[in-house]
């Protein structure tokens, strides 16, 4: 059985740093890319970052680029969201997510894998 389950979720003031973490089990995703999404109350899923399977290519969306930095331990079937500079903005539950495949994709519905979630509250 695949699961995907993220940690590091919490309450931060506006300015302070978070970092995601997400473990996946039951098989190993070091050849596919994997993810982080975002929902907020109201709002639909969102993308936020991917990585390409060995690291070497990450895409952030425009909302958190220069602020989220993606990465990932394929030893320890990893993958990390390291958020700094946090905004109001930001507040949201996190979503990992792996892709069946080395596809490098922005859309939710692409994504086969996800875990539960972990919720980001960022006061002002």
């Amino acid at each position: 059985q695949v699961q995907l389950v993220e940690s590091g979720g919490g309450s931060v003031q506006a300015g302070d740093s978070l970092k995601l973490s997400c473990a996946a089990s039951g098989r190993t995703f070091s050849r596919n890319t994997m993810g982080w999404f975002r929902q907020a109350p109201g709002k639909e899923r969102e993308f936020v970052a991917h990585i390409s399977w060995n690291g070497g290519s990450t895409y952030y969306a425009n909302s958190v680029k220069g602020r989220f930095t993606i990465s990932r331990d394929n030893a320890k079937n990893a993958v990390y969201l390291q958020m700094n500079s946090q905004k109001p903005e930001d507040t949201a539950i996190y979503y990992c997510a792996a892709k069946s495949t080395s596809s490098l994709v922005v859309h939710a519905g692409d994504y086969e894998y996800w875990g539960q979630g972990t919720q980001v509250t960022v006061s002002s």
